[in-house]
């Protein structure tokens, strides 16, 4: 099998409400679409969310890399041979790990399509059979947070991933008062973004949460502050994340050998897909280290892909998948059965792409071939 054309399509995925997080406020959701043919008619899609505070790309950089950098070296490849598709990328360009993201989950898409297997059957096997899924509360008033809280409760969320990191002031306000409001059986994770900076300032937020039984806490200091994490780690009970700070095998190293944070969250568009991220988890599992999947809020695409990594995988034990649950149109058709998510055995992603929507969100587009 041999891929004879790629297409691309940026769009905006619209969303229901501005999503508020420490560094920006989101209108709409940027993402770049691709659609790989190949010479037996078998279709793949993929999809790149980036973000510079994360993953260093543009949604205008990474539409020209895939255009004039790496989608030309794809073609006349053969997308089952995923490891030298890998090779091949990172021999074209460093990083770019949402560029390359999109070309792996379509490739994957390709061979599940191909073998007539769902994707989690080619990565080791369905493990888990469901996943509950947490509502994401965006930065706002305490008031407004606690009452959305109060509305995700009914509709039957047993947990919470709190977008803080503002001022610690604000941000221990906003936390007292979901906490009141859905009492203390439901699960609230907070993720600070890196909005606290360093250790001083989380280190002094933390004191004020200790009593407000808090899951973790999640990337309160900047990215590449590991040894802030090691301090904040040493000095609280309450558990750590780390997510922006893990790109890739090398950050894992350190992580690991500096016992760096409790938990880490996986990303398909912060490591480059689907095979990326399964080298993380089996890094993580020999650590004997708990991990999470994440997104960067991608449509049915980007989250089925991710979805598929944390159902094969004992030790990703939560996921943070809830992009289409947030958008007005999608383009793809994954099915949340909420609060929970169950992924079906259809072959491949396992998702139908609407493509009169997707021509629809698209601003502009190009092929190669």
């Amino acid at each position: 099998m041999k891929i004879t054309a790629i297409h691309l399509y940026a769009i905006h995925l619209p969303l229901k409400d501005p999503f508020v997080i420490s560094y920006h406020t989101y209108q709409y959701m940027p993402a770049v679409m691709v659609k790989i043919e190949t010479d037996e008619g078998i279709i793949g899609y993929g999809e790149a969310v980036p973000d510079e505070h994360v993953t260093g790309e543009t949604w205008e950089g990474v539409f020209h890399i895939l255009k004039n950098t790496i989608g030309p070296v794809m073609l006349g490849q053969n997308p089952m041979e995923i490891e030298k598709i890998h090779d091949l990328m990172n021999n074209t360009i460093y990083t770019a790990p949402a560029a390359k993201a999109a070309i792996d989950i379509a490739c994957f898409d390709i061979i599940g399509k191909k073998l007539r297997q769902p994707v989690y059957q080619l990565i080791g096997g369905r493990y888990h059979d469901e996943f509950p899924i947490t509502h994401v509360l965006s930065i706002a008033d305490p008031e407004k947070m606690a009452s959305e809280a109060a509305l995700m409760v009914e509709k039957g969320y047993g947990s919470f991933k709190m977008k803080v990191g503002t001022n610690v002031k604000d941000d221990v306000e906003r936390i007292k008062a979901v906490r009141a409001e859905v009492g203390p059986d439901i699960a609230i994770r907070v993720d600070v973004n890196q909005g606290w900076k360093n250790s001083a300032v989380t280190l002094s937020a933390l004191k004020q949460l200790e009593d407000y039984q808090i899951d973790w806490i999640e990337q309160p200091v900047i990215a590449d502050d590991i040894d802030a994490m090691v301090e904040v780690k040493s000095k609280t009970t309450i558990p750590l994340m780390i997510d922006e700070g893990l790109k890739g095998p090398r950050e894992m190293r350190e992580i690991i050998q500096k016992r760096a944070a409790d938990k880490v969250n996986i990303k398909l568009m912060k490591c480059g897909g689907i095979y990326p991220a399964v080298k993380l988890a089996h890094q993580a599992e020999l650590a004997g280290m708990e991990c999470q999947i994440g997104s960067m809020v991608e449509s049915s695409v980007g989250s089925a892909a991710g979805f598929h990594v944390a159902f094969s995988k004992k030790i990703i034990t939560s996921v943070e998948l809830t992009g289409p649950l947030k958008f007005t149109k999608n383009i793809g058709d994954l099915a949340y059965e909420v609060p929970f998510i169950r992924l079906t055995d259809k072959p491949g992603l396992g998702v139908e792409v609407n493509e009169e929507i997707l021509h629809e969100l698209t601003i502009f587009q190009d092929a190669i071939r």
